[in-house]
């Protein structure tokens, strides 16, 4: 009996001697994802808002194209420009930038943040955090970070579309163009158009990351450089984007043609309805595939320096965060 008191004792000495389990450890793990979503967040936005800015004429031209049964050549191309800078002045090939930015910077912020936030989980699933992850779920973050920004932002993307091959003089701002469309085609006309544009996001995002994902990875086996150069980020995004909008185009001609329906004086309901339409009036390839050259330029620009813009940014945002420590 004496034995057991002296234990009980030696236990409750034991007890004030170790430290009770703290929650400053889990406290901090908490603030560090917080910041390195923030960090995603803002540097997403900035990624997107300088990349779009970028090639916002050649966008602009390009949805044009895409809306009307005109055939395309980069000569009719170049004259559209010409002539919309001759009739409206320098700062019209920018028409609709405005509503861009304000899809591009939270769409651009919420695809980045959710596809490092999808590759940490994915990577915990696969029990590879900090590394490159595997093919196939590679290719799913991307393609879950894309769908997860459309599901999002997809009614400013209809606005900017409007804006975009409408003249001034029918939408005056942003705003001007959500109540217009709200009175006069309904409320679910902002969203025409979302299930060609969530089947066309799945694989331009999915490949888009995927593939510059693993030619980072690629690149790290073979010089031994954890980190690409600005030039070396610029050609995979480039690489990136022209695989990512090739395989997905035909939908997104698709996406344009129901999004400004009400404005062409066209009817397109379904997106088997739009292509056989599109097919029978313009031919396969000259309608589905409708200023896929010029995107072969756009596209890549746009890509390249959104990714390498988001890498820089990320880690110019993590040497502040430690610099401030």
């Amino acid at each position: 009996m004496g034995n057991g008191v002296q234990e009980r004792q030696a236990a409750l000495r034991q007890s004030e001697v170790l430290p009770l389990p703290s929650s400053s450890s889990s406290q901090s793990d908490g603030f560090k994802q917080g910041r390195s979503m923030l960090n995603s967040l803002l540097s997403g936005a900035f990624a997107g808002a300088v990349a779009k800015t970028a090639v916002a004429p050649l966008d602009r031209t390009k949805i044009i194209f895409q809306v009307s049964s005109a055939r395309f050549s980069a000569k009719e191309a170049y004259w559209l420009i010409y002539r919309t800078y001759l009739k409206d002045g320098f700062l019209s090939l920018w028409r609709g930038n405005s509503a861009t930015m304000v899809r591009v910077i939270p769409y651009a912020a919420i695809q980045f943040c959710a596809h490092e936030q999808y590759k940490r989980l994915l990577g915990g699933y696969y029990q590879c955090q900090g590394k490159t992850l595997p093919p196939v779920p590679r290719l799913l973050a991307g393609s879950l970070a894309g769908t997860t920004a459309v599901s999002l932002t997809y009614p400013l993307d209809m606005v900017r579309a409007r804006m975009a091959v409408t003249p001034k003089e029918m939408y005056s701002n942003i705003m001007h163009v959500f109540v217009r469309i709200s009175r006069e085609e309904g409320l679910k006309t902002l969203y025409r158009g979302f299930s060609p544009t969530i089947l066309g996001v799945v694989p331009y995002a999915g490949l888009s990351f995927f593939t510059y994902e693993t030619l980072k990875k690629l690149h790290g086996e073979q010089t031994g450089r954890p980190q690409p150069y600005s030039y070396e980020r610029l050609a995979f995004g480039a690489c990136a984007g022209l695989i990512g909008q090739s395989a997905s185009y035909p939908l997104d001609v698709v996406r344009r043609r129901m999004q400004t329906a009400g404005v062409t004086g066209h009817t397109y309901g379904t997106i088997v309805g739009t292509m056989r339409e599109i097919i029978s009036e313009e031919g396969f390839v000259r309608g589905l595939y409708k200023g896929l050259s010029m995107n072969w330029v756009k596209g890549p620009i746009a890509v390249g320096i959104s990714f390498t813009t988001f890498d820089l940014t990320q880690i110019l945002l993590r040497k502040l965060g430690y610099a401030s420590r």
